[in-house]
């Protein structure tokens, strides 16, 4: 409302009551039907009398079944008191609330409403809710979200805690050093002990102060050397103070967006030769305490080594019991997936990303990706696999639009179409999507795809050129 000044006034209850209590009753109806998803006559003793929607919904419709009954009925036990609750704040006159009522269904569902009521001037109660399915749904996927990533939290704490153990136990002086600004991030006891100048209360200090100031120039050019090519050479230099010459290995990795060194000192000489044997001895140490699967086996899929994570989802106490097992009983699509994964490492060289499932010994299946990669190791052909666990992922649970559309047309047919002919066209759907899915699967291989299926080559090109699939002027068999 506004004054002759042209200013808003501010409405209170009483002009609203004014406003309100001028309307005719169709224009009554249809302000409670605007401001509210349902909406309720009850008489003074809880009992539904009418009962009103402002929009069609195939659930909300079941209002139309509680005229006669009370409300208190027809929602779920934990919400009777607040049902009565309600009710007597709408009777006394109290400053009205909001609840959160939830209804049951035949179908075993939940039909959530929040809910305010009024005493009518004859007595009667109207009750108008709103529809809260919308914001269940939310908090649902929140829910799911949350414990998504504290799930992903707690695995990050874990393998933290396995770098940081390895990192204090390893006899070995160890630096991790700041590659912008040369200067010391962590130190681990030995290094510790090897500088004698407490390097973990010197955080901040820079590296080449740990050294004679003779080699300052030598180390520059070897950081310097690292930073550009990734790794360097084996230098000598000589500790400051002390005055001992100690042996200095220098690696370049990255973290957090940021370049990093690891710097390895010795006292044994160089270690251009031991220190290979160190990496890889870190490297099989760090794969085994890999929170995600890791696992070889030779040319044909029999299982050569494997970690801990891949033998827990595999549901086996321990890695040696994998041991000359073939990959292909665990994997989910027995004869099949194996087969598809080694056609490709013998093409291409290395898989990424394979979606697939792991069957445990005790029956449980986990969805994941696996990533492969075919290496020589003296002479030797192997093939490894990195699994990945993708169950905790929070999935989007539509149906493609494709498939959604194409049910919706197949269901307008009925009445009008035989049966026989609707259920060709879905059966035609269906094998088209599937086929389509193998070649997703198989990145294009018609045999493997064909494999997959249970088809022969030739039925499956059949298909192909009846579903006008792929390409099959100038293609060979693969």
């Amino acid at each position: 409302m506004k004054n002759p000044a042209g200013h808003v006034q501010q409405i209170g209850y009483p002009e609203v009551a004014e406003v309100v209590s001028q309307l005719d009753p169709s224009t009554a109806a249809a302000l409670i039907s605007a401001a509210s998803d349902i909406s309720l006559v009850l008489d003074d003793a809880g009992r539904v009398v009418r009962a009103r929607l402002s929009r069609p919904d195939s659930q909300l419709e079941q209002a139309q079944n509680w005229v006669g009954r009370t409300l208190a009925d027809v929602v779920s036990v934990e919400c009777r008191d607040k049902v009565e609750a309600l009710l007597d704040d709408a009777r006394a006159g109290r400053a009205r609330k909001w609840r959160h009522l939830n209804h049951p269904d035949r179908d075993g569902r939940t039909l959530p409403i929040e809910y305010s009521a009024i005493r009518l001037s004859d007595g009667q109660l109207l009750v108008f809710g709103r529809d809260l399915r919308s914001v269940t749904e939310l908090q649902k996927r929140l829910v799911e979200s949350h414990q998504a990533m504290e799930r992903d939290y707690q695995r990050m704490r874990q393998m933290e805690a396995r770098y940081r153990l390895l990192f204090e136990t390893a006899p070995e002086p160890m630096l991790v050093v700041d590659a912008s600004n040369r200067r010391i991030l962590e130190a681990n006891a030995a290094a510790e002990r090897a500088l004698g100048t407490q390097a973990r209360k010197q955080s901040g200090r820079l590296l080449t102060d740990c050294f004679d100031s003779n080699e300052r120039n030598g180390l520059d050019a070897l950081m310097t050397s690292v930073l550009s090519a990734g790794r360097g050479d084996v230098a000598r230099a000589r500790l400051a103070g002390a005055g001992s010459e100690t042996a200095l290995a220098m690696t370049l990795f990255r973290h957090d967006n940021q370049s990093l060194f690891l710097v390895r000192l010795s006292q044994q000489g160089l270690v251009s030769t031991e220190g290979a044997e160190d990496n890889r001895a870190l490297t099989l140490d760090a794969l085994g305490a890999s929170p995600d699967g890791f696992v070889v086996t030779d040319a044909g899929g029999i299982v050569v080594t494997a970690n801990q994570a891949f033998a827990d989802l595999c549901q086996v106490g321990h890695p040696n019991a994998l041991l000359g097992e073939s990959l292909d009983r665990w994997l989910g699509r027995s004869g099949v997936d194996l087969s598809v994964l080694l056609a490709n490492l013998r093409q291409r060289g290395s898989v990424r990303l394979f979606a697939t499932t792991l069957r445990g010994e005790n029956g449980l299946q986990t969805q994941v990706e696996m990533s492969a990669r075919a290496v020589d190791v003296r002479g030797r052909h192997y093939l490894s696999f990195s699994v990945r666990d993708v169950a905790t992922r929070v999935e989007d649970q539509t149906t493609p639009d494709g498939l959604t559309r194409s049910a919706s047309q197949l269901t307008e047919l009925v009445g009008r179409v035989p049966l026989k002919d609707i259920v060709g066209e879905t059966a035609e759907l269906i094998e088209k999507l599937c086929i389509e899915a193998a070649l997703d699967l198989t990145r294009d291989n018609r045999a493997s795809a064909a494999e997959m299926l249970g088809l022969s080559r030739q039925s499956l090109y059949v298909k192909l050129r009846q579903y006008g699939l792929g390409d099959l002027g100038d293609r060979t068999d693969r």
